[in-house]
């Protein structure tokens, strides 16, 4: 199908999209990679007045190491992430989760901000970057404020970031290589039915979990992490550990899989997952 009509802006810098997007938020969207936004204009399930693409702002592409911190930018591409050495050193576990995006068309055009605003319930980076408690950098017409991971993600399809702001960057702290992210994932499109990112700390017994295709929302796995929390990570207290990964979840239910799959799935690769990191 073919979109409506609409204008087109292309913003040269952050402080001009912000101006930009003030000026028309009342009907206007943010465009990035636009692998989730052209399709929708496509299927005239969206019909913005206003593009404005980012896409070729420099500023919001770049990965930066200072401080024991791992800076990316929005525009980050997946497959610039998947291939940094970088990334690879001070935070493995986002290159592993980038690896298993999509295809390499996919990989080589999205961005890890667009991907993290569109807050599709079945999109691989928001596991690691609960598990990674990230802060999420969001520019607005007057400021900039940092969210933390676990306020960001509001609900199906909704995140803290406003129609007047824009997300320009992701921060994590530099991890170990015990990392690992495992996914169920839908033959077509690669999305995750469920996806689990682990991070073990043997030294000092923990793991953070986070979990994303389940259910309307992303989230961390916290009866595991608690159940875990002191414990030799032997594989009966992982088992143990993993059928803890759906407590008090409302798993969907669509025609990928029922919600009693996705259950099942999510305590299967939450062990798996674990399993992989621990060995790590």
């Amino acid at each position: 199908m073919i979109p409506a009509a609409f204008d087109y802006l292309r913003p040269q810098s952050l402080n001009e999209a912000i101006r930009m997007l003030a000026d028309h938020a009342a009907d206007c969207k943010v465009l990035a990679g636009g692998h989730s936004l052209i399709p929708a204009m496509k299927l005239r399930l969206a019909q913005p007045k206003t593009i404005i693409d980012i896409s070729r702002i420099a500023d919001l592409s770049y990965i930066r190491h200072h401080d024991g911190q791992l800076a990316i930018g929005a525009m980050t591409t997946h497959y610039e992430i998947e291939s940094s050495a970088l990334v690879r050193e001070k935070c493995p576990l986002l290159a592993e989760v980038a690896s298993q995006i999509g295809d390499v068309q996919v990989r080589n055009k999205g961005t890890i901000g667009g991907s993290l605003v569109h807050a599709d319930p079945a999109a691989d980076w928001p596991a690691p970057i609960l598990a990674l408690d990230a802060e999420l950098a969001i520019a607005d017409p007057t400021d900039f404020r940092a969210v933390p991971a676990k306020e960001f993600f509001v609900d199906l399809m909704q995140t803290a970031v406003r129609p007047n702001d824009i997300l320009c960057e992701i921060r994590v702290r530099t991890t170990a290589s015990s990392v690992a992210y495992v996914k169920f994932a839908q033959k077509a499109s690669g999305f995750a039915i469920a996806g689990v990112a682990a991070l073990v700390d043997t030294a000092n017994q923990t793991v953070k979990v986070g979990i994303t295709g389940v259910c309307a929302k992303p989230y961390r796995a916290k009866a595991v992490e608690q159940y875990l929390k002191g414990k030799e990570l032997t594989p009966e207290t992982l088992a143990k550990a993993a059928t803890r990964a759906t407590k008090d979840i409302e798993a969907l239910n669509d025609i990928h899989a029922s919600a009693e799959f996705r259950l099942h799935l999510a305590q299967v690769n939450t062990r798996r997952a674990l399993e992989r990191a621990a060995s790590r």
